[in-house]
Order: structure tokens, then sequence, then C-alpha cells
């Protein structure tokens, strides 16, 4: 776990390990949500990206019955 410090304009470094964990690149976006007492910092993909995300799933499944 790595500790940052929030700098007086509220920008934050993310830490060199995480960077290189998470494979990111300048530029790139990410949405800020913040949960209780926490932030979380989610990466904004483009659409382009999911293609082929979930080659392989199996998708045969039995369905229920009418539903009223």
């Amino acid at each position: 776990m790595e500790t940052v410090t929030i700098s007086s304009k509220f920008q934050v470094v993310i830490p060199r390990s995480v960077r290189v964990a998470m494979a990111l690149r300048p530029g790139e976006k990410g949405m800020v949500i913040p949960f209780l007492d926490r932030i979380e910092i989610v990466r904004v993909r483009d659409v382009r990206h999911l293609r082929g995300f979930i080659k392989g799933l199996n998708t045969s499944f039995v369905r229920d019955g009418e539903r009223d």
C-alpha cells in the first residue's frame, strides 16, 4: 500500500509502482468516485478496448418459463 500527499491545489501523484502495475499512460482518463470514507479512481476506457474481452464465455443457459 502506498501513501500519497494532497497538494495545496488538491493534486495527487500516483506512485510509480501503482502506475506500472496498472499499466497507466499519460493522458488516460479516470472517474473519481467518493465512497464512504475513501476515494476510488476507475479507469475510463474507450468502448473499442472492450472488443473481445469476454471471448470464450459460455453463453448457453436454460431459460425460465414465461413471466406474468
